[in-house]
């Protein structure tokens, strides 16, 4: 437990410490150290101030976990998350903490059934991780009963409030009691966030901030391949052997993904090792113990898995599965570009993920370059190269003397250059052929693609799409050109822009929003995922209204249907009539 020291200096207990080493934590975060102690004392309301990917969750997690302890049969705490990833996140993170505790923690969202979600809260649970929308679907139910909860956190409050839901979040807060304790956590601190604090905190909350630095570290080199999805091991084999030193984390989404990327590193002869949530303690902590101590050079891990992990000194961080969300990939290429050292962050890119590293691009306000994947005669180059030099650094460590009576015998049986070729054959054969590696066919990544866009304007502000275009162009400085397929409705307008200049527009009419839903947002899709999208973009309850387009399609509909319902009636009357004749 020595590692863990100043976790324990915090003041939590040997059930906590014991959840936090199973999971390779080793310090604690700077919001950590700030924030744990004042909640272990539970005198004060909340508000800790700090950038996405430094631990926050633990830092509320953790000594709600203390203070809580043991299960009453009633909702405790609940902790509203923006995204429906997030919540699942902070809800398997939360759980993973619970290790020893009779604690059940469950995550309600949108996008999955309600009847699962139901089940599971009628079985009891001690903390809900959910979202808004959701959260109040299963109010209204009078499945939530939140009135005798200890804690309410809200996690990423500022982007809770750049998503629209501060009503929500307000109504929520009307079904809890006067007396519970208050958590919000947040990147930035807005003052409508402050305002909600000084309507609900009690008197003398405390603002814990962290400072702020760089999303991402100036020391890290960011770059992306464009590559499909069955060659991107030959892709990281081919930057593994290009790199003489390379000592890196390499993140896959799923613990299946994990599994199978380093079996087959390891069958082609690679050191790695893998990091997921579902092996054990033991082998947990030799892992890492050898990927410390450089007898693995490479770690094949999941988020969450690798999370608490403290190495300084890596080359590489590769995202072999792009990150859900921009969250994650700062977490993820932190560990590189550390200590004064240069890192580099990699991160494949297949055809339909363009999109994904855009929005990454664009939240993150970061350079991530596109670079070639490297050819097959770059690699043997490479090799080659470091065969040179390790035959060189023997020379000169001098430790060879057992060798050379043997090099004498062999030089009688040929010139130095023949014996010298022969042994590079026995040895490096395979390496240094070309016909040995697979080709790596091009990816073709769709830039030229389109963005829907809504528009929250129509034809009762007296817009056209002609203004529709003129203001977008006047605000983002984009080419008019690039705005195509203007629709104007009642109330709301779309248009179609490419991937990048739409990211560019989502991002100028945000940061005008001030506290309100922003003018331009993403189009829906229509799809099975229709509670998902809108927790993304929260909307009054009850019946949306229909655009034109869609009430005509009703209206048509309903008209062949009574058209038809007419025609039978008819029939029938005729069929009467005629009866009645014949009798």
């Amino acid at each position: 437990m020595n590692k863990l020291e100043k976790f324990r200096e915090l003041g939590l207990s040997d059930k906590t410490l014991k959840a936090l080493s199973k999971k390779g934590f080793e310090e604690p975060s700077p919001i950590q150290a700030l924030t744990i102690p004042v909640l272990l004392k539970g005198e004060k309301d909340v508000i800790g101030q700090a950038q996405t990917g430094t631990g926050k969750t633990a830092a509320f997690a953790l000594p709600i976990l203390e203070k809580i302890e043991k299960s009453t049969g009633k909702i405790r705490a609940i902790i509203l998350a923006p995204t429906r990833e997030l919540a699942i996140q902070v809800a398997e993170e939360t759980n993973s903490f619970a290790f020893g505790r009779n604690l059940k923690v469950v995550p309600v969202y949108g996008g999955q059934s309600i009847e699962l979600q139901i089940r599971q809260v009628k079985k009891g649970v001690d903390i809900v991780v959910g979202t808004p929308g959701r959260v109040l679907d299963l109010i209204d139910r009078k499945l939530l009963k939140l009135d005798e909860i200890d804690y309410f956190i809200l996690d990423e409050a500022d982007e809770m409030l750049n998503m629209g839901f501060i009503e929500d979040i307000e109504k929520i807060l009307s079904y809890t009691k006067a007396d519970k304790r208050m958590l919000f956590f947040s990147a930035t601190m807005p003052k409508e966030i402050l305002k909600i604090a000084e309507n609900h905190m009690r008197p003398g909350y405390e603002i814990l901030k962290v400072e702020t630095k760089e999303l991402t570290t100036n020391l890290t080199d960011q770059i992306y391949f464009e590559v499909k999805q069955k060659d991107k091991f030959e892709a990281l084999c081919r930057i593994i052997d290009l790199e003489p030193d390379f000592y890196g984390i390499v993140f896959c989404r799923t613990k299946n993904d994990v599994n199978e990327l380093a079996g087959k590193l390891n069958d082609r002869g690679y050191d790695a090792g893998e990091l997921h949530g579902d092996i054990t303690q033991n082998y947990r902590e030799t892992t890492l113990k050898r990927f410390k101590d450089k007898k693995l050079t490479i770690l094949v891990a999941t988020d969450v898995a690798a999370r608490g992990i403290d190495v300084n000194d890596l080359t590489h961080v590769v995202n072999y599965s792009v990150p859900q969300e921009a969250e994650s990939y700062v977490h993820r290429i932190g560990r590189t570009g550390r200590a004064g050292k240069e890192g580099t962050a990699i991160t494949f890119i297949t055809p339909s993920e363009y999109k994904r590293l855009l929005q990454i691009k664009r939240i993150t306000k970061t350079d991530i370059r596109k670079e070639k994947i490297p050819g097959i005669k770059d690699v043997i180059i490479s090799r080659k190269y470091r065969i040179k030099e390790s035959v060189k650094n023997e020379i000169q460590e001098g430790n060879i003397n057992n060798f050379v009576e043997m090099a004498k015998d062999l030089l009688k049986e040929g010139t130095p250059e023949e014996i010298i070729a022969s042994l590079l054959k026995i040895n490096y054969e395979d390496v240094l052929d070309s016909s040995n590696y697979n080709e790596i066919e091009e990816a073709t990544v769709d830039k030229t693609g389109k963005t829907r866009l809504f528009i929250a304007l129509g034809r009762v502000d007296k817009i056209t799409p002609k203004k529709i275009v003129d203001l977008i162009a006047k605000e983002s400085k984009i080419d008019r050109d690039k705005i195509k397929n203007v629709e104007v409705y009642e109330n709301f307008s779309f248009m179609n822009v490419p991937f990048a200049e739409a990211e560019y527009i989502l991002d100028i009419f945000k940061k005008q929003k001030k506290g309100r839903k922003p003018l331009v947002e993403k189009a829906k899709v229509k799809s099975n995922e229709e509670e998902k999208v809108e927790e993304v973009t929260p909307k009054k309850r009850g019946r949306k209204p229909k655009s034109e387009v869609e009430e005509k399609k009703t209206n048509k509909k309903n008209s062949s249907k009574e058209s038809v319902s007419s025609d039978k009636t008819k029939k029938t009357r005729k069929k009467k009539a005629e009866g009645s004749t014949k009798k």
